[in-house]
């Protein structure tokens, strides 16, 4: 994997439940922007692993995932992320290799340390999460092992052992940095809702970086919240639907993607818009020009290899048209 001379983009989808929808639509709806990604020519689309919520129909992600990959041809699809310490290494090393049997050369597996939801999800899974989350390197360790056969460990994965899936480490914050560095794995970074550590972490990856097998050079990814549309008023709107999920999962009351609603933002109070502005800080919602402005502005902040675009819209239609917009703004 070398860096292209233009930031290559991706699409992360949340696989978002619409109000007044249900996990069916959702469903066909991720097919269908992952499709127009593929026209489009972005390089991968990831869906990510989120449990008990309403509002997102993602939670089993290497199914979603068949689902996509039997709707496109060419496009990279894979999780962005898979909870690591919500499994065992073993059952994603053969969900994954299943997916690489089935989609050969397309999948990717970003892998996280949260558990993607609160405590009821740990009760549900039977999981201890704060012990399983202090296995994550290890964990990393072993599934990469059950993918290349290095170490050759007792039990074989069967599909796993061979297929080409390539690993990521997924963060947040330093952690995940340094064990992407010391792994030689590339690293995408979730800067669209947790950009506080942004900077630091791209920083401390590139300069502990360990080649690998697998990679020979740093390799960052960087998330985005994006909503293109014809003019700034209008993206502005789009965008007040993902305002208010943010929101309502701050607030502890997270639901299905709601309507647009003018104005939302000013009918905020002052602890709410803040909280919304800091989290929603890399963003680029606007016109063609404005985003192509922000998302420059944003590259050369972080030379990174790769943008993730995220970011959903009520009307299935506005995203895709967000992702063609996205694409003819930067080329």
């Amino acid at each position: 994997m070398t860096a292209p001379s233009q930031p290559r983009l991706s699409v992360l989808d949340l696989v978002p439940v619409r109000a007044g929808g249900n996990p069916a639509a959702a469903l066909a709806d991720a097919a269908a922007l992952a499709q127009t990604a593929e026209a489009a020519g972005y390089h991968r689309f990831w869906v990510a692993e989120h449990h008990g919520m309403a509002g997102v129909a993602g939670g089993a992600t290497s199914v979603v995932l068949a689902h996509i990959g039997a709707a496109t041809s060419t496009i990279r699809i894979g999780a962005g992320g898979i909870m690591l310490p919500n499994h065992n290494p073993f059952v994603i090393a053969e969900q994954f290799g299943t997916l690489d049997a089935l989609y050969p050369g397309r999948i990717d597996l970003g892998l996280g340390r949260a558990p993607g939801a609160d405590m009821r999800i740990a009760q549900a899974l039977r999981k201890d999460l704060g012990r399983a989350s202090e296995y994550f390197p290890q964990d990393v360790v072993e599934l990469r092992a059950l993918f290349t056969g290095e170490p050759q460990l007792a039990l074989r994965a069967t599909p796993g052992l061979g297929a080409a899936v390539e690993m990521w480490i997924l963060g947040s914050s330093l952690f995940g940095a340094q064990l992407a560095a010391a792994l030689g794995l590339p690293y995408a970074f979730a800067s669209h809702f947790a950009p506080d550590a942004l900077d630091q972490a791209l920083e401390l990856y590139r300069r502990q970086f360990r080649p690998s097998a697998a990679l020979e050079r740093p390799h960052v990814m960087a998330a985005m919240n994006v909503i293109a549309a014809g003019s700034d008023e209008e993206a502005v709107l789009l965008a007040s639907s993902i305002d208010q999920s943010f929101v309502a999962l701050r607030s502890g009351t997270p639901g299905q993607l709601q309507p647009p609603v003018p104005g939302y933002r000013q009918s905020l109070p002052p602890s709410q818009l803040a909280m919304l502005e800091h989290m929603r800080q890399v963003s680029a919602v606007g016109s063609p020009a404005t985003v192509a402005s922000s998302i420059a502005q944003f590259v050369e902040r972080t030379r990174a290899d790769e943008i993730i675009v995220s970011g959903a819209t009520f009307d299935p239609a506005a995203r895709q048209r967000s992702l063609e917009l996205t694409m003819e703004a930067l080329n």
